[in-house]
């Protein structure tokens, strides 16, 4: 089983009718969201052995968590099963200690927490509300950080605040969205050619690494063009081969990895390229322009019009605070440093500091 259908039941069996019976009418939500691999569905065996189980976050309004809270984790250590299901509740050797802190309470010998919705905002994204948020705000969420809330599962909302705030964050604004990709085009640009370079020279490692560099680029172009949010390195491709465009980038890239040549990996990635800027122009998304691969000016690199790619999709941006902003991209296009992007004010920082 799931980890996200364990906590779904546990939550079904065990804590809602404890809930009834020792805080009737408690208006709360129930959810799994924040950490484990669960969230995106890709736990098995392994996940098993760290911060894995039946667990379920409650979550209730300031005034009643304040009231309750504490009192209710106790309550529940009294009454919870050893065991659901054949799985341990308790925190097995998890190194996400228990939740804690004035928004968030939990216990180390049983999987239920409790927090409030502005709470948790705050220490995913460094927000307390989703009302009004600004495009830098936008920008500064990482998109693992943004998957740590909206992915999981809301098993219970009674006042819809913590599901209107899930899906508010479901994705990024569309002119948020295009300049990300506009950035990406970008990034593609600033080095495709090098790829040639450096084997030119007899650079081959050189070449291979950037070729892996532009190979990380793609996908997340593709996870762009699909509007979906990027997972963080361990599930990235695991995340990847879900989206549409896997089945047509996958073998592109895979021979991009495993070229002799820095022709042929030059070419490949091109043709990768193609593949993307084509289903860019097939969904309209952005201003109409025509990809061409050919060579990098007059040098023997095989290249996109990424530039050109750059403009058109620019100008599909309405607001003119997002559109003439340096084209230097979102925190994932400028940092993959976990301790930054686990960190929600250094990311609201960086980003106020390179396009503030």
């Amino acid at each position: 089983m799931q980890g996200i259908e364990l906590s779904r039941r546990f939550y079904a069996e065990v804590v809602r009718p404890w809930l009834s019976t020792t805080a009737p009418g408690l208006q709360h939500a129930a959810a799994l969201v924040g950490y484990g691999s669960e969230l995106l569905g890709f736990d098995d065996e392994l996940s098993k052995d760290h911060n894995w189980g039946p667990r379920v976050h409650v979550f209730l309004g300031r005034e009643s968590f304040d009231q309750r809270a504490h009192g209710l984790v106790d309550e529940f250590r009294r009454i919870a099963p050893t065991q659901f299901l054949g799985e341990p509740i308790g925190w097995r050797n998890r190194p996400h200690p228990p939740a804690g802190g004035s928004e968030a309470v939990g216990a180390m010998d049983h999987g239920l927490e409790i927090h409030t919705v502005e709470g948790t905002l705050d220490r995913i994204l460094g927000v307390r509300s989703v009302d009004g948020l600004t495009p830098l705000q936008w920008l500064a969420f990482p998109e693992q950080r943004l998957l740590a809330f909206t992915g999981g599962g809301v098993f219970h909302d009674d006042d819809d605040r913590l599901t209107r705030a899930r899906s508010a964050l479901a994705y990024f604004p569309d002119d948020v969205w295009l300049y990300k990709i506009a950035c990406q085009w970008r990034r593609i640009a600033e080095e495709q050619a090098f790829v040639g370079r450096a084997g030119q020279v007899g650079d081959d490692l050189g070449s291979r690494v950037v070729a892996s560099r532009l190979a990380r680029d793609v996908m997340r172009m593709a996870f762009l063009l699909s509007r979906r949010y990027a997972p963080y390195s361990k599930w990235f491709g695991s995340g990847f081969a879900r989206l549409p465009l896997a089945d047509a980038l996958t073998p592109i890239l895979r021979q991009v990895l495993v070229a002799e040549h820095w022709q042929e990996r030059g070419e490949a990635l091109a043709s990768a390229y193609l593949v993307l800027a084509r289903r860019q122009q097939a969904d309209g998304i952005g201003g109409k322009v025509e990809p061409v691969i050919g060579p990098y000016h007059e040098r023997p690199f095989t290249t996109i019009n990424a530039d050109d790619l750059v403009a058109a999709t620019l100008t599909g941006v309405e607001a003119p605070s997002i559109r003439f902003l340096p084209v230097v991209g979102s925190i994932d296009h400028v940092s993959d440093l976990t301790p930054v992007l686990e960190n929600p004010p250094a990311t609201q920082r960086m980003m106020h500091a390179l396009l503030g």
